[in-house]
């Protein structure tokens, strides 16, 4: 799993309008651009976020459930263009380092999301967004591209669906149990909140997810993505083993003008595992280069 080094908090500095921001460069590599971490306040909370680059082209990272800037986008946070784009990747209210509070999930958790999500860019002054969402993050990419169709400019999403099956709802009982997670998956996680925040936030997050599942369709967002208007690129890994094919055709389907890439080998952390060729498909999509 990649890592993003932080500072020590002698490097914290006040930008104003209550922003705090810790200014350091990724060690590993001297030329690459220095990768600002900080938390602002937005609709009642802290959000942390990280932010690098110069390019005019400003982009969200999204992570996935449980996730944060640092466990689930080291290789887009280092290696997306810094000169086309700015890349700023947040953690959502409960996640990462934005606690406290601890994270909830009342039914319209995702809708908070993605207002956080929006609200967040707003405050730091950019006047549009392109979306790279992630499992959950790809839930929230599609309701913020729906609800907010002037500001989102184009949206890359992967792992997410719209909608919970009983296939599903068995899949999210099946990762309940933390302790059964492979030490590589939990590793990360465990180190960043400690155990028992980990392991009953993902309880918390199954029971999430499943109230979607007593909903008519189990619908979370299907309504709305006939009103997302900006161009999007849906990938997904053929060999995902928690959103299977079908979520993605759903998508695809209802949202005008998508695109579908399919990635044979890709799992669910397929930007992970094949980070550069994930990296070039999303660049590409952005700058306009697809076909």
């Amino acid at each position: 799993m990649h890592r993003l080094q932080f500072c020590d908090s002698g490097a914290l500095k006040d930008l104003g309008d209550g922003v705090q921001a810790l200014h350091c460069a990724d060690q590993r590599d001297p030329g690459s651009t220095s990768v600002t971490s900080a938390k602002v306040a937005v609709n009642g909370v802290h959000l942390h976020y990280q932010q690098t680059g110069e390019g005019e082209h400003a982009v969200l990272l999204l992570p996935g459930m449980l996730g944060s800037g640092e466990t689930d986008f080291g290789p887009q946070i280092q290696n997306l263009n810094k000169k086309l784009f700015t890349v700023v990747a947040w953690d959502p209210r409960g996640y990462g380092h934005s606690r406290p509070p601890d994270r909830d999930f009342p039914a319209d958790f995702f809708e908070r999301d993605a207002k956080d999500a929006v609200d967040l860019m707003k405050t730091l002054k950019f006047q549009k967004v392109s979306l790279l969402g992630w499992s959950d993050g790809g839930i929230t990419s599609l309701i913020a591209a729906a609800k907010y169709p002037s500001y989102i400019n184009k949206m890359v999403i992967w792992g997410a669906n719209a909608y919970v099956t009983d296939e599903d709802e068995k899949i999210y009982q099946g990762i309940r149990d933390v302790s059964k997670w492979s030490e590589k998956t939990r590793k990360p996680l465990e180190t960043l909140y400690g155990y028992d925040y980990f392991a009953k936030t993902c309880e918390k997050w199954v029971d999430g997810i499943n109230q979607f599942k007593h909903l008519p369709d189990g619908n979370i967002c299907g309504h709305l993505l006939p009103l997302v208007q900006c161009p999007t690129l849906i990938v997904h890994g053929e060999k995902d083993p928690l959103v299977p094919r079908f979520h993605a055709d759903f998508i695809h389907k209802h949202v005008r003008g998508s695109r579908l890439h399919l990635m044979p080998e890709g799992k669910h952390n397929l930007h992970l595992r094949f980070a550069n060729e994930f990296n070039k498909l999303a660049e590409d999509f952005l700058l306009g280069k697809h076909t």
